[in-house]
């Protein structure tokens, strides 16, 4: 059996979204938390703790969490995220270009907008024809085949999609994968797709584990699914074990090749097949979504019948340029979909209701369950969000609840199957269980928060914690059991005070621990010079998440230039205007950041911190071009792109693309229709081009 682990976060998509930056901001970091755990279990240990579903389900809300509060993407998001490291036992090639993973789509309508976002980002009428390939989305191990000339040279596994491991000689064990390709294949030819073990294989293998055991008197081992003895069996250390494994392949894709055989996914796929690669025979090209449905209906119905597991089906942009100009966002294609299939609902007891106190002092109903499984995965806590969820709900500690797992939605409790209206609300608590301060709502919040403040333990450790988290500083060594144990020794009570940490204090800790001492203190040292973004998001600045750090520092250039606009905002309306107007701010953010600055004890915080390390000046790392380091504003009717193409080639070349047009302002691209900002360029006498200088411009980059 699968080992199990309760989902630590439960929440849904159909149940309300963080109501504030702060609450999404915690909502976040604790998603990106476990999923990174899972992603270690599944990619890293083959030893997944939940199921896939229950997987789709976390990311899912990380995910809508993200596209309702943009500002707050972190640097570890798992949107940014492909795989897991890859395993030390194995030696690490980078790829050479990135797998990526893929987005979801868990109903019809998703799917159906999939194809318009397609429609919008090329400028498509909104009939345009948009060809699609659709196959199964088959359940097994990334695994990346590099021909040359012909000949098997180098086979990958996905790792974290920028590094993968070497199986080169465990798939050559493989009899789906030919040594030399047939007909006429380009030089160089990756072709990708996932090792797989067909049910029939993995029910024989697991006997034959069994029979083996009783043979000489030892445990069996047995696998928990065909897909992780697909991994397990492709990533020994001895290629005789993997050739005793019935693994099996099939070609989804490609990555670098010297040359297309096809301008087409179809195309390539079928030359791909002629190669000698298996390539589904469920795989089939399409004139619109409407068939690609039916298709995925047809592959549904037929699931329990394949000789392989699969969690859904995968649609692709059929022509090549396209999905050239679609090109990708964050760790997947824009121009490729897998809609996955839906779950299921079960019953449970609500045994009692727990308070937790997040970092910006939000008090969290907590549902513990009576373990159920629901979907594949056992469930034993449920988020109840807020005071009001519960007052409509109707719940109290021994009631039936329906918990409902299914692909849109982490396991959420939708129904109270024993309400009794004479009992009222549940009482929400009216002061904080860590600190004792009242706990009250603000006009116009739905969340309930602790007065407390920094003299709340669950807040300033967690702010604390925060500051040292993967996404901030990243401090090796230093996480939440040695944040709280600090702490409750009065050793750290401000960011500042972990630089500050000595080698007698550590010693004094921990007997025979002079090697913990030396790379504790070593790990600290290294982030005396911190990524500037990374120190600005650590902060926890309300509504400044790991992308609008990052979107200030590239603007402002350094940590001590952004506080020194926050700090003259007040007072300057040409500093507010100048925060205000960097892309992805906004006077919300730009608020948060003059508010934060303008307490005193943060100013006294932020010198003395700054007074222990020396964040870095920003460095961009894309190309130089005629518009690298320019400001550049999009206006008017674009004919030949989308507005959303038009700015990911302005960032790919260097230039900041801002909303609004200022004396800050360097370029004005301007189509049909352009109006109040054209105008305003000329009053300022700023460079105005036509969208086809644009693409001159963009073309003599490349």
């Amino acid at each position: 059996m699968i080992r199990r682990a309760a989902l630590r976060y439960p929440s849904g998509m159909s149940t309300p979204l963080p109501a504030s930056d702060d609450d999404a901001a915690a909502e976040l970091a604790r998603l990106a938390a476990e999923i990174a755990h899972h992603n270690r279990a599944y990619h890293t240990d083959d030893a997944p703790e939940i199921s896939d579903a229950d997987y789709d389900a976390l990311t899912r809300r990380n995910a809508a969490i993200e596209a309702a509060f943009p500002q707050l993407m972190r640097a570890d998001s798992p949107s940014l995220v492909v795989g897991a490291a890859p395993a030390a036992h194995l030696a690490k090639v980078a790829h050479a270009r990135p797998m990526m993973s893929l987005e979801n789509a868990f109903s019809p309508d998703e799917a159906t907008e999939f194809v318009a976002r397609v429609r919008r980002f090329l400028n498509l009428p909104e009939d345009a024809p948009v060809a699609l390939t659709a196959e199964p989305k088959i359940d097994g191990l990334s695994c990346s085949l590099r021909y040359e000339h012909g000949r098997l040279v180098q086979a990958l596994t996905r790792g974290d999609g920028q590094v993968g491991e070497d199986v080169t000689a465990n798939v050559a064990t493989i009899g789906d994968i030919p040594a030399r390709l047939s007909g006429d294949a380009p030089d160089i030819f990756e072709i990708r797709g996932e090792v797989y073990m067909a049910k029939a294989d993995f029910a024989a293998l697991n006997a034959r584990l069994i029979a083996e055991a009783e043979d000489t008197a030892k445990e069996a081992r047995q696998f928990a699914n065909p897909r992780n003895a697909a991994a397990g069996s492709l990533r020994q250390k001895d290629a005789a074990v993997t050739a005793s494994r019935p693994l099996r392949f099939l070609a989804h894709g490609w990555g670098e090749t010297s040359a297309l055989p096809a301008d087409t996914q179809f195309g390539v796929m079928q030359a791909i097949a002629e190669w000698g690669l298996p390539v589904s025979d469920l795989l089939v090209r399409f004139d619109g979504m409407d068939a690609a449905l039916a298709h995925y209906a047809e592959i549904e119905r037929r699931r329990a019948d394949l000789p392989f597991d699969i969690d859904g089906v995968v649609y692709k942009v059929d022509r090549l340029d396209w999905q050239g100009r679609l090109g990708a966002v964050a760790k997947a294609p824009r121009w490729a979909l897998a809609h996955k299939f839906p779950a299921e609902r079960a019953e449970t007891t609500l045994e009692r209701i727990d308070i937790q106190v997040g970092r910006t002092g939000k008090l969290t109903p907590v549902a513990r369950l009576t373990p159920v499984t629901v979907g594949g995965v056992v469930v034993t806590n449920a988020t109840l969000h807020n005071a009001d969820e519960i007052a409509r709900l109707g719940v109290w500690p021994g009631d039936r609840v329906v918990l409902q797992r299914a692909g849109d939605v982490i396991p959420q409790i939708v129904e109270n199957r024993t309400p009794d209206a004479s009992r009222g609300a549940w009482p929400f608590p009216a002061v904080c269980p860590e600190c004792q301060s009242d706990a009250v709502r603000e006009d116009g919040e739905v969340d309930i928060r602790c007065t407390g403040g920094l003299i709340c333990p669950a807040q300033r450790i967690e702010r604390l914690r925060h500051f040292v988290s993967r996404a901030a500083l990243d401090i090796e060594g230093l996480g939440l059991k040695q944040i709280e144990d600090f702490f409750h020794d009065g050793l750290i009570h401000s960011p500042a005070d972990i630089f500050r940490l000595t080698e007698a204090q550590l010693l004094a800790r921990k007997k025979d621990g002079r090697v913990w001492t030396a790379n504790l203190l070593a790990a600290i040292e290294a982030k005396r010079q911190p990524d500037p973004a990374r120190f600005l998001f650590g902060l926890g600045i309300r509504h400044v998440g790991q992308v609008t750090a990052r979107d200030l520092v590239k603007a402002f250039g350094t940590v001590a230039r952004i506080a020194e606009i926050a700090t003259a905002a007040p007072e300057t309306p040409e500093a507010r205007a100048e925060l205000e107007s960097v892309d992805g701010v906004g006077p919300v953010v730009a608020e948060a950041l003059i508010d934060f600055f303008a307490e005193a004890h943060n100013r006294d915080a932020w010198a003395d911190l700054l007074g222990e390390v020396s964040p870095l000046a920003y460095v961009s790392n894309v190309r130089e071009s005629p518009v690298s380091g320019k400001t550049v504003v999009f206006t008017g009717s674009l004919e030949t792109m989308s507005r959303d193409e038009a700015k990911a080639q302005a960032e790919t070349l260097g230039a900041r693309v801002a909303g609004s047009v200022s004396a800050k302002t360097d370029l004005v691209v301007a189509g049909p229709g352009a109006g109040s900002k054209l105008k305003k360029a000329a009053d300022l006498g700023v460079s105005v081009i036509d969208e086809a200088r644009w693409a001159e411009i963009v073309a003599a980059a490349r």
